[in-house]
């Protein structure tokens, strides 16, 4: 999209406010609304903003930064304001410095750099996400509860499905807008649903997922839900994760797929996966980058616990589906939706990206289900855990050279200090469950 077509679908859908989205580090939308008169200041990237007050951004002594919007990222939103006709557009921004450099700390600066290392070296990234959530009913302020909108569970229909309306409204909002839907469904915990959007260049993908949280979140209050990407807001239920589909494409051609395979897989894509499992420690501490993201990542409740790869169980923190040719892709099924998409894709494409350079070799594929294995037999087969919390998580990100390369030295510094405070807080906290358990016993 040029800045004349802009200008003219300004004029034509009579917008009076541009929001100019960023991510921050930990992977949270932030906006700064300006009116159309400022659209061409905004176009030229002379609109600046305090870093300083961002989380992992700047210091207070360095806080000047500027927004360069991303022209192809412009659309219109899909709701108006109940009291006035006038419209607001939004543009997704990467952020410079005062010098006129990418900043280091912009997470979609981040997987840019790395997207370009893969395409100096002949592939290009798609990837498909499969986000899911939780619907909460919200008490008369307006506060969300932990009170599921119906009791349903997976594919269920209405009535039980209570959601189904309002995914319905999730599904047409996002259509209008430019998202090609594959599939809505309800989940298997009550209150949980996933609502699939088809595969595209990985930058695309990351821009479409935080522009699809907001769609939720917005769609869910309209109809007196919240919506939440928590990753186990309850105990003893499934928690929500955010699968990636993820292939190489070197020109026109699937790099994942060689049809003189017995198993349709290329080198390459063995390769691929050969770097992921390599890193797959660290990579959980930016998958899986809070507290409660590991409350999910444990046995018994469909979540990749175990380090492996394979053909068909869903078991293993790699699963291959069974399509081959032009769909031949890996499913990376340790990614929740409170990840930063952008460092997310980020950190599993350099590792991939090593695994293709160095023609690293992946392990025997696991087809049984690792759920009833036991410990011996894990050992047996080589399979390792993924770690069992943040700290662990942090502990193998410190280790890890390259996911700190990916990430570079700005995001990786910031992210590691805001992520181990937040672990410190939660660490030295008493909880209900600790006072049930230890009060009078001890």
């Amino acid at each position: 999209m040029d800045r004349e077509e802009i200008f003219r679908i300004v004029e034509a859908q009579n917008v009076k406010f541009i929001r100019l989205q960023f991510t921050d580090i930990l992977g949270v939308f932030k906006s700064i609304s300006i009116t159309v008169d400022q659209l061409g200041k905004a176009l030229d990237g002379e609109l600046m903003f305090d870093g300083s007050s961002i989380e992992g951004f700047v210091r207070i002594e360095e806080s000047d930064m500027y927004l360069r919007p991303d022209l192809d990222t412009f659309l219109v939103l899909p709701w108006i304001s109940p009291n006035s006709a006038s419209r607001t557009a939004r543009l997704i921004c990467d952020v410079f410095d005062p010098d006129g450099n990418p900043f280091e700390g912009c997470p979609r600066y981040a997987l840019t750099r790395v997207l370009n290392e893969a395409r100096e070296m002949g592939y290009t990234m798609q990837v498909g996400p499969e986000p899911e959530f939780f619907l909460f009913q919200i008490n008369e302020d307006g506060t969300p509860t932990l009170n599921t909108h119906d009791k349903a569970s997976y594919f269920d229909l209405p009535p039980v499905d209570k959601g189904e309306e309002a995914r319905r409204d999730m599904v047409e909002t996002l259509q209008s807008i430019g998202f090609e839907i594959e599939a809505a469904h309800h989940e298997v915990a009550p209150g949980q649903h996933e609502i699939d959007f088809k595969y595209m260049e990985a930058l695309k993908t990351a821009d479409n997922i935080m522009t699809f949280r907001i769609v939720v979140r917005t769609v869910a209050q309209r109809h007196g839900l919240h919506a939440t990407f928590m990753p186990k807001p309850i105990f003893g239920i499934n928690g929500s994760g955010m699968h990636m589909h993820i292939s190489l494409f070197n020109g026109n051609q699937n790099a994942f797929y060689d049809a003189d395979k017995e198993d349709g897989l290329s080198d390459v894509c063995r390769h691929f996966i050969a770097g992921i499992l390599k890193h797959a420690p660290a990579i959980a501490a930016i998958t899986g980058p809070t507290v409660n993201s590991y409350k999910r990542l444990v046995p018994g409740y469909e979540a990749p616990v175990y380090i492996a790869w394979s053909h068909r169980n869903r078991s293993p923190l790699i699963r291959i589906p069974a399509k081959r040719g032009m769909s031949t892709r890996l499913e990376v099924r340790s990614p929740d939706p409170s990840c930063n998409p952008y460092l997310g894709m980020t950190v599993l494409l350099k590792a991939g990206l090593e695994g293709i350079r160095l023609k690293l070799e992946p392990p025997a594929p696991v087809e049984q289900n690792i759920y009833e294995m036991d410990l011996a037999s894990r050992i047996e087969q080589g399979i390792s855990s993924l770690p069992e919390n943040l700290f662990e998580a942090l502990k193998e990100l410190r280790h890890d050279a390259l996911i700190q390369e990916a990430l570079g030295q700005h995001i990786f510094s910031r992210f590691l200090k805001a992520k181990t405070t937040e672990w410190e807080n939660y660490s030295s906290r008493v909880y209900d469950w600790e006072v049930n358990e230890y009060l009078e016993k001890f």
